[in-house]
């Protein structure tokens, strides 16, 4: 149904729905009120924000909110319920959100004419649309809530949050004191696709998964082999650590989430070991002595030129590899006197070689020049 010609403020509203600056500013707003909204991965709360901006102005359309509308509403709050956000926290979130979005619209339509009684009108009808969808989102969030606490598996979950954050607790069935288990973190926070792998995490083992901090994580016996889909290349990142008994993994869980951050600004996927990723983790830590490390080294390339991200990209890619050739252009899946022109024309622009096993130091020097690519691609968005 298409809007009237005089209600300003709805078509105001349409105008808005699809606007990406709004709709992060909605979402900075929701994740700047509540720690705990702000600790779920922010494409999460994007997603919901989103839903219920569109289904707000639906049901502005459509004068009341639809079954789907409603629906909605309660997917968001069991989610955050299985997701270990208090109904009090996501509340503050989801309300800091309706406010921001609300004073914007009015503010706007204030630059733009629109006459006070319909902004008034049109925020009424708003209040009234986001009280529905509060009054289910709080029910489902109780439901959920209730049906998690009927359940052994929400005192086994309540166990390994404990365990992951460093709090004593019994350590009771499926996990044995004294055995020791892998920690793996990852960025999921889909109940329904972490539950997925969930299964295929367990099945390599004796385990226990489970939403910690709004993101799966697990303790695991035995790590999935390389070809089982839970560990699979083009499979999401996942970071796991050497095995620990279950009191002594609240360190290993922290350093995890730590290179998971670092490995997802890196693009890796798939099953990563946490040593593995130790060099990333500790130079993402630093980015600030990275860059002074890019500008030191790499004074000689232009970030603006695209030949010069290519030749730092094949640089990187050749300390990677270990100063080889063809595994470098493997790797790039170009020829491998193309690897070597770029190298060449690298060291000519930045006036210093790669690699001089002669002059002592070689690994750090390695080190180095690693640390400063990486940051220099990252600084120039390759």
């Amino acid at each position: 149904m298409e809007p009237s010609a005089d209600d300003r403020f709805l078509r105001l509203l349409i105008e808005h729905t699809d606007d990406p600056v709004l709709l992060e500013a909605t979402v900075r707003a929701a994740r700047g009120r509540s720690e705990l909204v702000a600790a779920l991965p922010e494409e999460e709360t994007r997603r919901h924000t989103r839903a219920l901006v569109h289904g707000v102005l639906a049901a502005l359309e459509d004068g009341e909110p639809s079954e789907e509308v409603l629906a909605a509403a309660e997917r968001l709050g069991s989610d955050r319920a299985r997701q270990g956000v208090p109904v009090a926290a996501f509340l503050d979130g989801f309300q800091a959100g309706r406010a921001h979005l609300v004073r914007a619209l009015v503010a706007d339509g204030r630059r733009r004419g629109v006459p006070d009684a319909a902004l008034l009108d049109g925020v009424t009808r708003i209040d009234e649309i986001t009280t529905a969808l509060v009054r289910r989102m709080v029910h489902a969030h109780r439901v959920a809530e209730l049906e998690m606490a009927r359940t052994v598996r929400e005192g086994r979950l309540q166990m390994l949050r404990q365990l992951l954050h460093g709090e004593s607790v019994p350590v009771l069935a499926p996990l044995d004191p004294r055995a020791a288990y892998h920690c793996v973190v990852s960025d999921l926070s889909d109940p329904a696709v972490a539950g997925r792998l969930e299964a295929a995490l367990t099945a390599a083992g004796p385990g226990l998964c489970g939403l910690v901090d709004g993101r799966l994580a697990a303790l695991v016996a035995r790590l999935p082999g390389p070809r089982e889909p839970a560990a699979g290349p083009s499979g999401p990142l996942l970071v796991a650590a050497p095995p620990a008994r279950p009191g002594e993994v609240a360190p290993m869980y922290a350093l995890g989430r730590r290179a998971l951050r670092a490995g997802a600004a890196a693009g890796l996927a798939g099953m990563r070991e946490l040593a593995d990723l130790a060099l990333l983790t500790a130079t993402e830590a630093e980015p600030e002595l990275g860059g002074l490390l890019a500008g030191a080294l790499l004074a000689g390339l232009d970030p603006g030129e695209p030949f010069h991200r290519e030749l730092a990209g094949t640089a990187l890619a050749y300390l990677d590899h270990g100063g080889r050739i063809e595994p470098t252009a493997a790797a790039l899946h170009v020829h491998g006197n193309t690897v070597k022109y770029r190298i060449r024309r690298f060291q000519e622009l930045t006036g210093r070689p790669l690699s001089d096993p002669g002059a002592g130091a070689a690994v750090s020097r390695t080190a180095n020049w690693w640390w400063a690519l990486h940051r220099w691609l990252a600084q120039s968005g390759a």
